[in-house]
């Protein structure tokens, strides 16, 4: 079995809780948790995920500029799980969204379609 890792930028405990054990579920093998746009960077540079599932609006930072930088040398699937998409659509139109409130299978559809669909920079330009 391939061991597949993933990273939440989630600071909400509850979200990014019940997100880790859902990525269990689904085959990830690992998942680190990241509260800021810093945290998220540092992980993401000590060891590179396989997915990323990321909120948009964070206490220290943004989830869509921690993208922006763990991605612009690599392509990783990404999920952006956010209350309001207006962020998101504005500054990433192709990126993949899930809203909150989510079901379980709208968030195995989401990885789904982000594991085939890669986030690439050219995206955010």
């Amino acid at each position: 079995m391939a061991v597949k890792h993933a990273l939440v930028i989630e600071d909400f405990y509850l979200i990014a809780s019940m997100l880790q054990d859902c990525l269990k579920d689904y085959g990830y093998t690992t998942v680190d948790v990241a509260s800021s746009q810093a945290q998220a960077i540092e992980m993401a540079e000590q060891r590179c995920p396989d997915l990323i599932t990321a909120d948009d609006r964070l206490e220290q930072g943004t989830g869509i500029e921690a993208i922006r930088h763990i991605c612009r040398d690599q392509a990783i699937p990404v999920v952006f799980i956010v209350a309001d998409e207006t962020n998101v659509k504005k500054m990433l139109p192709d990126a993949i969204l899930l809203l909150k409130p989510y079901s379980e299978s709208a968030l195995a559809a989401a990885i789904k379609l982000a594991e085939a669909t890669p986030f690439v920079l050219e995206h955010a330009n």
